[in-house]
Parts: structure tokens; C-alpha cells; sequence
């Protein structure tokens, strides 16, 4: 019995030390150490930087005062890192949803994440007599998109000296009108870094 105090007694000791050493980081105020690949910064700023250029260019104003249906299309990572682009389209469609101007539809997208629930209920309970039928989703209920954004994430890894590499980040997106098949915004969003040539960007 004595023992086994000895070994909880040594467990506890233990995990309260490695709990001494952990530092919980403040996203809105975090000036850590950056590193060579892609981190949350960088898809705050990106995320950021690209509703403020689309918000303001007026492309998602509604001239009848509804808001727009949007569709997430593809985002194609074209970097040499294993890049969750949820994470940038997650970002981006929180605060424009936020901004009162758009909606977007999880009943299509372009890259196959769309929620398989809004068709689910629908094959599988209609006309399904162990349901309530009056409650169960009619036809042509679902709400086409009006536009749609999609992009990709470039890197350019260039050289600077026998030392010294830069490393490019550019987060590209475009909005579409899928009415027309116009692009009515586009941009551009650059992430530079540079690092030591033994620094490595994946």
C-alpha cells in the first residue's frame, strides 16, 4: 500500500512539473516566435485581410437588399505543406456570415464537403410512415447559390544569398457570380518570410 502512495505521490509530482512549463498564447495578442511554414497568424491575417477587401469592394451588396447565397468551391493548396484549407474558408465565412450580407449554403460545394444531412433526411424519411411526414423537408425546399469562392495557396521558395532564402506565401481567391459566370472580386494576398537556407518551409 505504502508503494503504491509512493508511485501517485511521484505521478502527481510529475504532471505538476510539465504543467509548469506550459504557456497558454493570447491568438489576438501573440507575438511569438514565426516560423518558416504556415501558421494560425497567417490565416487570421489572410482570412482578415480578404472579407475587408470583399466587404468593401461591394461585390456582396445585394441590390435588393436580401443577402447572397454563397458556395464554397475549391480551395487548392499548391504549397510544398499539408495544408488544412478549412481552416482559411472556415475563417472567411464566420465573418461573413457576421457581416449580415451573406449565408452560405452547406447543400453544395466544390471540393466535396458539402453536408450530406440536407439530402440524407430527405431520401431516407420521406414518404418513411415512422415519421411525421408534415415535418419532414418537402421538395424543392433547397436553396440554389448565388456565388461562390474558391482559390489556392501558392509558395515560391527563393533564394537571397549562401545564407539567406525568402519564402512567398500568396492566398488567391475569387468570388463568382454563378449567374453570369463572372469573377466579381478577385485578389491576392502575399505572406513573405525569410529564414536561414537550413530553414525548412513544410
Amino acid at each position: 500500500m505504502y508503494r503504491i502512495l509512493l508511485i501517485f505521490l511521484s505521478l502527481a509530482l510529475s504532471s505538476a512539473c510539465l504543467a509548469r512549463g506550459v504557456e497558454k498564447v493570447d491568438g489576438r495578442v501573440d507575438r511569438g516566435p514565426t516560423r518558416v511554414g504556415i501558421d494560425y497568424r497567417d490565416f487570421e491575417d489572410a482570412a482578415s485581410d480578404a472579407v475587408q477587401s470583399l466587404l468593401s469592394s461591394g461585390a456582396v451588396v445585394n441590390p435588393d437588399g436580401g443577402r447572397y447565397v454563397l458556395m464554397i468551391s475549391r480551395i487548392v493548396n499548391d504549397t510544398m505543406q499539408r495544408i488544412d484549407t478549412d481552416q482559411l474558408v472556415k475563417k472567411i465565412r464566420i465573418e461573413l456570415l457576421n457581416s449580415g450580407r451573406v449565408v452560405v449554403t452547406t447543400a453544395v460545394s466544390g471540393d466535396g464537403a458539402e453536408d450530406r444531412a440536407n439530402f440524407q433526411v430527405r431520401e431516407d424519411l420521406r414518404g418513411n410512415d415512422e415519421f411525421d411526414q408534415s415535418r419532414v423537408q418537402r421538395r424543392g425546399t433547397l436553396v440554389a447559390p448565388d456565388i461562390s469562392l474558391s482559390g489556392k495557396i501558392l509558395q515560391r521558395n527563393l533564394t537571397i544569398d549562401r545564407r539567406k532564402q525568402q519564402i512567398e506565401y500568396y492566398f488567391q481567391l475569387t468570388l463568382t457570380d454563378l449567374e453570369t459566370g463572372l469573377a466579381v472580386w478577385e485578389n491576392e494576398f502575399p505572406i513573405i518570410k525569410r529564414a536561414s537556407n537550413r530553414s525548412v518551409g513544410w
